[in-house]
């Protein structure tokens, strides 16, 4: 007896002399097994490599977006690190206190206002200005400049004053603190 499928292949069913199927219907069953058995490994392979290149998408998004964190913090590094000399320039023209009085108030008022604005700009982009004064001097931290001797040994290795305050972001210092040490 002879069935036809709707595949192209012809499936013959042959009764044996006892009425048992015929060997070729067991192998035709053992060939879909081994068929079904390779579709199933193949579709594993392609479920893998699928779960594969999504996990790799979502690493690859992550460090694109940690890089362009990473730019845009370097970026802001490099402008903030333009208008330090611009602070410098304020903090100088404050310390001169003689000069500093004679300018008309309003004018003084202004500039304060306008220095404070800076300020908070660095402020807002997480710039924190360090100020060591009195601490111990530590070369990896400090930039000294000068040595300024000193009677009393307590003061020794101390920071005595800040001649060009310095600066960081986060954990990482942009521009080290010039400063003048105490020396016995």
């Amino acid at each position: 007896m002879t069935k036809k499928e709707n595949s192209n292949e012809e499936i013959v069913y042959e009764e044996g002399v006892d009425g048992t199927p015929s060997v070729d219907l067991d192998k035709k069953n053992n060939k879909l097994k081994i068929e079904l058995e390779s579709c199933k490994n193949e579709k594993q392979e392609y479920l893998d490599g699928w779960q594969r290149s999504q996990a790799d998408f979502v690493n690859f998004k992550k460090r694109a977006e940690e890089d362009k964190k990473s730019f845009v913090k370097y970026a802001s590094e490099d402008f903030i690190m333009e208008i330090l000399p611009v602070v410098d320039s304020f903090d100088q023209a404050f310390k001169d206190k003689e000069a500093w009085e004679k300018a008309d108030k309003n004018w003084r008022i202004g500039i304060e206002y306008i220095y404070s604005q800076l300020k908070g700009v660095l402020e807002n982009k997480g710039v924190v200005e360090i100020n060591p004064i009195n601490e111990e001097f530590n070369a990896e931290l400090h930039q000294s400049v000068e040595m300024i001797k000193v009677e009393d040994k307590k003061d020794d290795g101390k920071i005595v004053e800040v001649v060009q305050k310095g600066y960081k972001i986060g954990d990482k210092t942009i521009r080290y603190p010039g400063v003048k040490v105490a020396e016995k």
